[in-house]
Parts: structure tokens; C-alpha cells; sequence
């Protein structure tokens, strides 16, 4: 369903209802003037809520986008990681230039992605902007929604980009650009060099820190990424890992640190915690230029440029290609 713009009468409707499971379908109704949307995929739902604010012209592209990023999570799994799901859309002041001034993942009984948004912004912008991946990539783990900060957000700031290269909006080229910009900024934020990232994490509200918070998470599940699929001879990887941990717990509410125990446990490995306790106890953004290397990936004057030969070049294409579905 991707790409396509909707209108939904009851015949096409109940056509839809009978399709494959695998595929999704759309109802609609009005609560007020607000507009209620169910997409439907492998037998999970996910409710669309846009805001009366929304002009009715501007509401089946905002469909066609959040259907579009939702495919792209998909991907990671095969499967939405929760059985019922929402993503609510409110109209935000802005440009083309930020087309999603603000959201927030709310944790509960059912997950929300809430997404402030300048619904004007054409439909290729929306699919573009980072910050619709990075949201989502947040429900890839059952996170309680407190505490280690680092490790969510370092895990929505890997995905944003690997989910974007994935869905087509960005090249393998951009994404190993934007990965080596996102860990010089967290380099470049020097306030708190010196102090343990669990402690920088812990007052991130307050004091600020947000890029070396960030990119030091992303560097922790690009390692993880990287160590698994070396270690398995490419049969497994970060996407296969977190798959195993929302088998078993996509319904409860876990710390990081019961996560990465669960990971370690269900994976049967010893290398969620001893890397989570490593990059918590660090004192700065951990080098990356190795693990560049390693990939087949030179840096020349700031600019990313990918091998095409090379005993590094298949690793790093499985990170881009995740899993088959």
C-alpha cells in the first residue's frame, strides 16, 4: 500500500478486509472533527489519529506517510513490533525545512508515536525527515520509558538512518555519511568529557549533553550490529537479536538493564551487557574510525567514501539489507 492515496468507501473497504493478511487495510470514522484510521498488516493494527486542525485535503497524504514509515519499521522484523499500536498527528507552525517540529513516544498499555507536523510539507519531504524513522525505531524495544537514555535514543539514532536506507529515501553512501556527522557532533560536545555516560544520561534534561547522549548510544548498537553478524559468519545481526527479545517481551515494560540481560539470554551470547557496561562507564563518544575501516569505508577531509571490494564490503552491505521478509 505504499505510495497509494486512498478513499475509502465501503466497497473498497470490504475488498480490502479480505485481502491476505499480509497486507493492510483502512477503515475510517469521525470522532467529533477528528479522523480515526485503522491500518491493518499481518494481523496487527495500528490507529492513525489526526488532529480537526488537519485540513480533510491533507489527511490521505499524511495516510500514505505514516503507511510508509510503518512499512519501513516492519522491515526490522517482519512484523509491527506491537500487536496494536497508534501514531496521532497534530499541525505544528513551521517550514518545509523542519517538517516535524516535535514528537514524543508514549509508553503504556498501547504505544503512541505522537508527531507535531507541518502538514503542508509535501509527501517526499515527510518521508525524508529523519525524525518520523527515529520515533518509530523507538518501539523496537519493551523500554519502560526511564532511565539509560543513552540506549534508547542511541538506538533510535541508528535505526533513523538504517530504516531510511532500507525504505529507499537515502543512499548506502548518505547513510554512512550521516552516521560519521552524528558521531563528530557527539565528539565535538566536549562539556562533559571526563564524566561517565550513565551520569551525563541521568541529567540530560536538565544539563544538556544531548549529542554526546545520542552517538554514544549509536556507536553502542553499531558495535553490537557489527560483533553479531562477525561473530554468527553473517547469519544474524541486531535485527534477528531484538526480534528474539520482542518474541518474548513486546507486551511488558523492562529496564535497559533487564534488557540487555534478556538479550544476552536469548541470544545465548555474553555481549549485550558487557558492551552496555563499557559504553556506560565511558567518558567520551568511543572511537569509530576503526570500525569504519574495518567496514570498507574511508574517510577523506570529512567525506565518507564506500569500498567496493574488500573483505569489510559484505558486512557492511548486511547492515544495510537487514533481514529477509
Amino acid at each position: 500500500m505504499t505510495g497509494r492515496r486512498l478513499r475509502l468507501f465501503l466497497p473498497a473497504l470490504l475488498i480490502l478486509l479480505l485481502a491476505a493478511p499480509a497486507s493492510s487495510a483502512l477503515a475510517e470514522k469521525t470522532t467529533g472533527q477528528d479522523s480515526l484510521r485503522r491500518l491493518y498488516r499481518d494481523g496487527r493494527q495500528l490507529e492513525l489519529l489526526i488532529s480537526a486542525g488537519v485540513p480533510v485535503q491533507t489527511q490521505d497524504k499524511l495516510v500514505v506517510w505514516i503507511d510508509f514509515l510503518a512499512d519501513a519499521l516492519r522491515q526490522v522484523y517482519g512484523h509491527w513490533p506491537r500487536q496494536r499500536w497508534q501514531v496521532s498527528i497534530t499541525p505544528a507552525s513551521g517550514n518545509a525545512d523542519d517538517p516535524l517540529p516535535w514528537a514524543q513516544v508514549h509508553r503504556g498499555e498501547i504505544d503512541r508515536v505522537e508527531f507535531f507536523a507541518v502538514t503542508a510539507t509535501p509527501l517526499d519531504d515527510l518521508k525524508q525527515a529523519w525524525t518520523g524513522y527515529h520515533e518509530l525505531a523507538h518501539l523496537l524495544i519493551p523500554y519502560r520509558g526511564w532511565g539509560d537514555a543513552w540506549f534508547s535514543e542511541g538506538l533510535a539514532s541508528y535505526y533513523q538512518n538504517i530504516l531510511r536506507v532500507r525504505a529507499g529515501v537515502i543512499t548506502e553512501q548518505q547513510l554512512w555519511q550521516k552516521l560519521h556527522e552524528g558521531f563528530q557532533r557527539g565528539l565535538a560536545d566536549k562539556r562533559f568529557d571526563g564524566q561517565p555516560l550513565d551520569a551525563v544520561s541521568a541529567g540530560l534534561r536538565d544539563k544538556g549533553g544531548f549529542m554526546r547522549v545520542y552517538w554514544s548510544g549509536a556507536w553502542y548498537f553499531l558495535v553490537a550490529d557489527t560483533r553479531l553478524r562477525l561473530q554468527s559468519g553473517g547469519r544474524r545481526g541486531l535485527d534477528q537479536a531484538l526480534a528474539e527479545l520482542n518474541r518474548c517481551c513486546a507486551n511488558q515494560q523492562l529496564s535497559v538493564v533487564e534488557m540487555v540481560d534478556l538479550l544476552d539470554e536469548l541470544n545465548r551470547l555474553a555481549l549485550f551487557r558487557p558492551l552496555y557496561e563499557e559504553v556506560a562507564g565511558s567518558t567520551r563518544v568511543p572511537e569509530y574510525a576503526a570500525i569504519f575501516a574495518s567496514m570498507g569505508i574511508d574517510i577523506i577531509d570529512g567525506q565518507v567514501y564506500l569500498q567496493q571490494q574488500g573483505p569489510g564490503t559484505r558486512l557492511r552491505r548486511q547492515l544495510v539489507s537487514g533481514p529477509a521478509l
